[in-house]
């Protein structure tokens, strides 16, 4: 009775969260290109298992086979195969629900080789989310080996399908994940729902897996800074009429506040929820603290380093395991001690209850009650919990032509450039190219090289600007070297293109040819010249030793034109001497009548002049 008792607690903490919750169905486009009479978009729900193609498209043909319709059994049973053939498209197999569970559809329908499986509902309903078995079902264990991406499509849209089908059309379609997760900008912000507990079968095994192969992406990306990653944790509430039993006591801390199941649902044996709770809690202290000194990537350490070194099976799922790898990495231990508190208290915990608030969902989230759950950009992640598939969302989450170079990368998404340079444009002498690989594809964009900006419509022309152009490739233009000198047909002005230096003739793109200034007579043609040409230019020379005036093309007397030059001085001295003579005479006649009138004044004041008549002065009476 006891034990009863207990699984109805442990039950209870399971469910007591779930019941009220908000699941969101993700969703993904699904357009059907023929025939005619079902053309349009729709939209699928993702399974929560293979591997969707975030970011990305799948092209193919929908085939839904004559039998083992619900794909409950090995397709080989009825000799039947769905493995493309060299240049035809992809399978993607129409199944019926029903009889089976979703995994093993798509499990079947791999193995047969189709490139993904749409499920249709037996039944007229909104879309669910296909699930993965209950934790502990060992009979799943190929799981994880599900590669091909799964949707399931309502019962009309899959009737639809198989009239077509059965009227002998083709049914073309495009399963479109570009849309899936957000992508707003440079960085993408992430969450993992996770527990410290490692016997809860299957999936405690591959989450474990998960964190120890998916740390060195992660770190990468947190500490460059191109994503913020935040840790979370899943805890109940016991009821408040068995607070005080045995079975919430042993599940929970904090007087009830926060529990976890049984790790081995057995009461009698090994730990306890309660030791879960206190783990996780010192797992997202951890994260507090670490996150507080700048370094939040070191959680990813810890979880690795605790699941390896201090395992349930061994015993070593302590505090005292933990604070050994907390203190092998330099983590302030007392802080982390002082976050988790007293667990015994009857008061809240901050770290806590905070976890339970964020469980709710918002905005485009839904709650979050299973585990493992991926929340990227506010959106869960639906699919395998795998590296390379969670890369791949996470990288869908970035806005185009800013993903982080891991992003790119071969084994994440293939580079459309590579093949026929993506259809953009090509400098092939310089090696430049407008295509720009991106997660979802590629872009042609004029681009940026050695700072200089190419301008164009990056598909069938790209043009060099600024001042510098010149220095890419010679902006395109022709250039040679002879004879130790270098010629350039790059205008290197606003006026930028390819014109052939004075000298040369050619389009100035492809070639410049010399010009004999000599033969064409343009050059040097004074009597008594003589013309010799060179590469770019001409030397011209004078018989009996004149010289050349380039400028004028003639030739000139050294002895002429020294007579000249020396009576041209002559004459420009003798002029100068006579100006100044006849200045220093006009100079002293204006001074000497200057003086002459001022002196006739001053006497005039003082006596009569003899040219002044006299004048008779009477005094008035």
């Amino acid at each position: 009775m006891r034990e009863k008792f207990g699984f109805l607690i442990c039950l209870w903490i399971l469910l007591c969260g779930n019941c009220l919750g908000r699941f969101v169905v993700e969703k993904n486009s699904l357009k059907l290109t023929s025939p005619e009479s079902i053309k349009g978009v729709y939209e699928c729900a993702i399974g929560n298992f293979g591997v969707p193609q975030y970011g990305g498209t799948l092209v193919g043909t929908i085939v839904y086979p004559e039998a083992n319709q619900r794909a409950c059994t090995i397709f080989d049973d009825v000799d039947i195969s769905f493995k493309s053939k060299p240049g035809g498209l992809p399978t993607f197999l129409l199944v019926d629900r029903g009889d089976c569970l979703f995994v093993l559809k798509a499990w079947n329908a791999q193995k047969a080789g189709a490139a993904a499986i749409l499920v249709a509902d037996n039944k007229d309903e909104q879309l669910i989310t296909m699930d993965t078995p209950e934790e502990g079902n060992a009979r799943v264990e190929y799981v994880q080996n599900i590669t091909i991406p799964s949707a399931l499509i309502n019962q009309s849209l899959g009737d639809s399908i198989k009239k077509a089908l059965s009227s002998g059309k083709m049914v073309n379609m495009n399963l479109d994940w570009r849309e899936s997760l957000p992508h707003p900008d440079d960085r993408v912000e992430y969450e993992f729902w996770t527990n410290s507990n490692d016997e809860c079968g299957p999936k405690c095994d591959s989450q474990i897996e998960f964190v120890k192969n998916f740390k060195g992406a992660a770190q990468i990306l947190e500490q460059k800074g191109y994503t913020q990653f935040m840790p979370h944790y899943i805890t109940w509430y016991c009821p408040e009429t068995f607070i005080l039993s045995d079975q919430c006591k042993s599940q929970c801390i904090n007087h009830g506040r926060y529990c976890a199941p049984d790790p081995e649902q057995d009461f009698s044996k090994g730990y306890n929820g309660k030791d879960v709770v206190v783990q996780n809690l010192r797992q997202a202290c951890l994260f507090k603290v670490a996150n507080e000194s700048r370094k939040p990537w070191l959680w990813w350490d810890y979880v690795t380093d605790f699941a390896i070194r201090c395992p349930m099976k061994e015993k070593k799922y302590t505090k005292e395991c933990a604070d050994k790898v907390i203190l092998s990495l330099g983590v302030d231990l007392t802080k982390i001690d002082e976050c988790i508190g007293d667990t015994e208290a009857d008061v809240d915990n901050p770290v806590l209850k905070a976890e339970q608030e964020a469980q709710i969902g918002h905005g485009s989230r839904g709650d979050v009650t299973i585990l493992p759950t991926l929340v990227i950009n506010n959106r869960q992640y639906r699919g395998k919990l795998d590296r390379g598939a969670v890369l791949k969302a996470i990288c869908a989450g970035f806005q185009e032509t800013t993903e982080p170079a891991i992003c790119l990368s071969e084994d994440v998404e293939t580079n459309e450039c590579l093949k026929n340079n993506g259809g953009c444009w090509l400098d092939k002498t310089a090696n430049i190219t407008a295509c720009r690989d991106t997660f979802r594809g590629r872009v042609c964009e004029c681009p940026m090289v050695n700072g200089v900006k190419f301008y164009g419509d990056g598909y069938m022309h790209c043009e060099a600007s600024a001042a510098l152009h010149c220095e890419i490739n010679n902006g395109g233009c022709w250039r040679e070297t002879q004879e130790g000198r270098t010629y350039s047909a790059c205008v290197d002005n606003i006026s930028h293109g390819c014109k052939c230096p004075p000298g040369f003739r050619g389009d100035g793109v492809n070639s410049c040819e010399d010009v004999d200034e000599c033969k064409e007579k343009l050059a040097c043609q004074c009597p008594g010249c003589k013309c010799k040409n060179t590469w770019g230019s001409y030397e011209c020379s004078c018989s009996g030793g004149s010289l050349y005036m380039r400028e004028h093309d003639t030739c000139l007397s050294k002895n002429v034109k020294t007579g000249l030059s020396w009576g041209f001085v002559w004459v420009i001295i003798l002029g100068l001497v006579a100006a100044g003579a006849a200045g220093y005479a006009i100079y002293k006649y204006r001074i000497r009548s200057y003086m002459d009138s001022e002196i006739r004044a001053i006497m005039a004041q003082y006596m009569p002049l003899d040219n002044q008549p006299n004048e008779v002065h009477h005094p008035d009476i």
